[in-house]
Order: structure tokens, then C-alpha cells, then sequence
């Protein structure tokens, strides 16, 4: 076997050592992942004193159907980007 020289083994450990995302892209991840906790939250709501009534207005509400999917896919797209993004060196 061959042994590793000083050099090669110092710069494995500066690899191993490394971490995956930079400070900057885990601030984005978080901002990301709060875009889409608000998108869940304004899907909520809808709840009904009387089990059988059934008001259509409440349940297909602009807010719950067009407007929370899209801010959860804009906060899907800031996770993408969070993660793709290349740290500055």
C-alpha cells in the first residue's frame, strides 16, 4: 500500500471538513421553508358549527384555492433556488 503524502491527506480534510451549504443559502432555505408554512396556513380554515351544512363559498374560497398553492410553490421555488445557488468564494 501506498502511503498518502502530507499535501494530498491535508487537502482531504479541508474537503471533508467543508460544509455543504454556506450560511447565506441555510438563510434562504429558512425564508423558503416560512413562504410555504404561510401557504399552508391560508388553506385553514372552512370549520363549521353545524356538521351538515356545507357552505361552498368558505371551502372554494380564492385564498384557498388559487392563492395558497401558488405561495406554496413560490416557497417550493426559494427552497430550489436556496439550494442550487453556488456560495459566493
Amino acid at each position: 500500500m501506498a502511503k498518502e503524502t502530507k499535501p494530498a491527506a491535508a487537502e482531504k480534510a479541508v474537503i471533508e471538513s467543508r460544509p455543504v451549504f454556506a450560511k447565506d443559502n441555510f438563510k434562504i432555505m429558512i425564508a423558503g421553508l416560512v413562504v410555504v408554512v404561510i401557504g399552508f396556513l391560508l388553506m385553514l380554515g372552512g370549520a363549521s358549527n353545524d356538521p351538515n351544512t356545507f357552505k361552498p363559498e368558505e371551502v372554494y374560497s380564492f385564498r384557498r384555492i388559487t392563492l395558497a398553492p401558488i405561495v406554496i410553490i413560490l416557497g417550493l421555488l426559494v427552497e430550489v433556488y436556496a439550494i442550487m445557488r453556488k456560495p459566493k468564494a
